[in-house]
């Protein structure tokens, strides 16, 4: 059963850039790439883990005011940064983490998602880079 809220107020950033005001929702996958191991005489599927496969998707506001969505992203396509999520605003520690992705890629950034009588959102995948968790605020 759950019993504590998550992302009542996150900490967005990329590139040491706070997003927060224009992100909606982030999900950061901790992920290994699956390597077979099966050989002759198992009778079932092994598995061991291979490299890490990382990824970060950002949903946000399009906004194209300077420091803000596309004057942030615009200049990351095809490079790596550093992305962190935090549930909340609070210190860093074990219960409010810091979820970081150092060295994400960033292949694509959707330069316009416009709808007649809606604001404008877009989603941003980086992956790869070095998934770290910071408990200390260090």
């Amino acid at each position: 059963m759950a019993t504590s809220t998550y992302l009542s107020n996150p900490v967005v950033t990329v590139n040491s850039v706070d997003l927060s005001n224009q992100c909606t929702a982030a999900t950061l996958t901790h992920r290994f790439d699956q390597l077979e191991s099966t050989a002759f005489g198992d009778t079932d599927r092994k598995f061991v883990k291979g490299l890490g496969n990382h990824e970060v998707t950002l949903s946000l506001y399009m906004s194209y005011t300077a420091t803000e969505t596309y004057a942030s992203l615009q200049a990351l396509v095809g490079t790596t940064t550093t992305v962190r999520v935090q549930p909340t605003s609070a210190a860093d520690s074990a219960t409010n983490p810091g979820f970081i992705l150092t060295g994400a890629f960033l292949a694509e950034l959707p330069v316009i998602n416009a709808t007649m009588g809606e604001l404008s959102t877009v989603d941003v995948t980086f992956v790869g880079g070095v998934y770290s968790v910071d408990t200390t605020g260090a």
